[in-house]
């Protein structure tokens, strides 16, 4: 597998030699010893489980040198999981196989439409799954979640990851490997969970205003609806608002304005009315056109009826 041509990351503790050297460590402990080195933060869970060791999982990872190698000698034959997101710099997109389906044909409809780019590098997991592992980028939180109708987790802030060469014990009796299966030969990607989130399980349709608003109106008309949502429907009318304004050929700075400050005064932060309006652009602007000037505006199949 070449390894040299993968790019500078957008994190100082991830590089191509790290992943390579991760993909041929011998052995968790080892592994573990490497990463921490790196500046990696890495906790021990129990041997063929996912379970962690430490008294507080995730939160208990540590980089420190001496930490780690005490935790291999009291448990040396433990499994090494990371947590995700901001401690460690990677958020990790998690197809899972289950008897009931898997989550790669969700993984390919999220290609299909620009929502998943190159990860940094691909593990496969004992289940037969696949942990697509993204740099971090920019400052924006990215809580885990799951969606398990489409067999899709997301671990970023709030999670952790068990990490090559660690081995679980499947359902047959088989203890198989998490193991590094591809590496990225050109700039990775980050990902943005948000909108990933959002067309896997698109939010259920808030009611619009009575009376739908014409394209001359739409900027005061759905700021002024968004102002007065409340708790519990301020995500999904702001979702909402923000697609009828992409639909039509908005631009982002228009609807960021007149809706993220409409959304602030309904109770949502900045932060969190400008991850909403841009995962709405996102998702409209990938999977429907914008209908004619002047047209009635109402629910589209791409925005508020998406069944994958």
């Amino acid at each position: 597998m070449a390894h040299s041509t993968l790019h500078a990351t957008r994190t100082p503790r991830w590089s191509p030699a790290l992943v390579a050297d991760l993909e041929q460590a011998a052995s968790p402990a080892s592994a573990a010893a490497l990463l921490a080195s790196a500046g990696v933060p890495v906790f021990p869970c129990v041997p063929l489980q996912k379970n962690p060791l430490t008294e507080h999982g995730f939160h208990d990872g540590s980089a420190e040198p001496t930490t780690v190698a005490e935790w291999w000698h009291r448990w040396p034959d433990a499994n090494v999981a990371m947590p995700t997101g901001f401690a460690s710099g990677v958020d990790v997109v998690d197809i899972d196989v289950h008897a009931s389906g898997s989550g790669f044909d969700a993984l390919e409809q999220a290609r299909s439409v620009g929502l998943l780019g190159t990860p940094a590098w691909v593990v496969s997991t004992p289940a037969g799954g696949l942990h697509a592992c993204f740099l971090r980028a920019g400052s924006d939180e990215q809580r885990s979640w799951q969606v398990p109708g489409r067999h899709v987790d997301f671990r970023g802030d709030g999670g952790y990851v068990v990490l090559p060469p660690s081995t679980v014990l499947q359902p047959d009796g088989e203890a198989r490997p998490y193991q590094v299966v591809n590496v990225a030969t050109r700039q990775p990607d980050s990902v943005d969970a948000t909108a990933l989130r959002h067309f896997l399980e698109p939010p259920r349709p808030t009611r619009p205003p009575a009376e739908l608003p014409r394209a001359g109106a739409r900027p005061d008309r759905l700021a002024a609806w968004v102002a007065t949502l409340s708790e519990g429907e301020r995500n999904r009318g702001l979702f909402w608002a923000s697609c009828r304004m992409a639909e039509t050929g908005e631009r982002f700075d228009v609807t960021a304005a007149a809706l993220g400050n409409a959304a602030q005064s309904a109770g949502l932060t900045e932060r969190e009315a400008m991850t909403t309006i841009r995962s709405a652009y996102r998702i409209a602007t990938c999977l429907e056109p914008a209908p004619a000037r002047g047209g009635r505006l109402g629910p589209s199949r791409a925005t508020e009826g998406v069944r994958l």
